[in-house]
């Protein structure tokens, strides 16, 4: 039934995208969840601390604990992996749903912002972001045995056309009191090393102020004082919106020891997400993006003039489970933990393309 009900809003959303395509401009594209999506982001998988997909390397640590157990008398195996659970829209054009075919919700239709009562000492570019709960492998009823799958339903969860502090960089700072701290000569210098740590895949949780080769993630509103390319750009702001929901209690992450359920926190933690492109251009080939990495290499061509200047993100989360050891023999995920690819043919089989 899920996966029906999948299928039909699907076809339904492309219906619409088509239908508005000629007054949008032709941009944007329900995001298909087979071709867009990097499955191999999924790995690292780590089973009680040990790493058993060995060609992926992991951006943070994790514990070495043998066995987890959690309230309710669940005993079992510590097992951390990556879902992908979140789409990220970045675009110009206010109320424009990029990732859900480029259909239009609202009749403000100025670019570049547009709307009443936006202020900025810096304010050569904005944009606007889109957050959608997109939880896929909840969708297509994979890994239906994990108790830490997301499992909610295809929704929009956070708009900046309604939130006038995305729009105003003097009442963000009521949000985000730090952002005067953060703007400092030598808290920008340790964004320097935070840039080189983030591009190896090592974020830093330490330098939460930091975008890594993005610059500096405060303030967190939609102006882009130094306009220096749209990929970079964009990246910045799905970090920025990462950030400021971690501020508004909207995500949760796992901490390192942590196998049971998410925990709050103030400050994004950014080695517990991966990004990845999947509009214009799908970035389809591993390794998935830790935030602040440089988009010298990966963001090279995903970008061009026109059709080109909106984007969608996949954001990959890290999840923590504390497993029955006998579901993960007979599971999908205990295939996948023995045979690597097979979510991969996994997916593909449950959406049924085949080969």
């Amino acid at each position: 039934m899920k996966k029906l009900a999948f299928i039909v809003l699907c076809f339904s959303l492309l219906l619409q995208g088509e239908e508005t395509a000629l007054s949008q401009g032709d941009t944007g594209k329900f995001i298909n969840p087979i071709s867009d999506v990097c499955w191999s982001c999924l790995f690292p998988i780590h089973i009680m601390g040990e790493n058993v997909t060995k060609k992926e390397k992991p951006l943070t640590d994790y514990g070495q604990m043998l066995v987890c157990s959690c309230p309710g008398g669940v005993v079992g195996i510590p097992i951390a992996f990556w879902e992908p659970t979140r789409l990220i829209d970045v675009t110009r054009t206010p109320y424009k749903l990029v990732g859900l075919g480029g259909i239009q919700i609202g009749k403000n239709t100025k670019k570049g912002g547009g709307v009443f009562g936006m202020k900025s000492s810096e304010n050569q570019g904005f944009y606007h972001v889109h957050y959608y709960q997109f939880p896929i492998l909840s969708l297509l009823e994979i890994f239906g045995d994990f108790l830490c799958i997301e499992d909610f339903p295809l929704d929009i969860g956070y708009l900046s056309e309604l939130d006038p502090f995305w729009m105003n960089d003097q009442w963000t700072s009521v949000l985000a009191p730090e952002t005067a701290l953060f703007g400092s000569p030598l808290a920008q210098l340790a964004c320097i090393p935070d840039c080189l740590m983030s591009t190896f895949g090592k974020p830093k949780d330490e330098l939460f102020w930091c975008a890594g080769c993005q610059g500096n993630l405060y303030p967190l509103t939609g102006f882009i004082g130094h306009h220096s390319g749209p990929i970079r750009s964009s990246s910045l702001l799905v970090h920025r919106l990462l950030a400021k929901l971690h501020k508004l209690g909207m995500l949760k992450t796992f901490p390192k020891d942590e196998y049971c359920s998410p925990k709050p926190s103030r400050f994004i933690k950014k080695a517990s997400y991966k990004t990845q492109l999947a509009y214009p251009t799908p970035q389809t080939q591993p390794p998935c993006n830790a935030l602040g990495k440089s988009t010298l290499k990966w963001g090279a061509f995903k970008s061009y003039p026109y059709k080109g200047e909106d984007f969608v993100y996949v954001i990959w989360t890290k999840k923590h489970c504390c497993l029955d050891p006998v579901k993960i023999g007979s599971s999908a995920a205990g295939k996948t933990i023995q045979g690597g690819e097979v979510m991969i043919d996994k997916v593909k089989e449950k959406a049924g393309l085949g080969n």
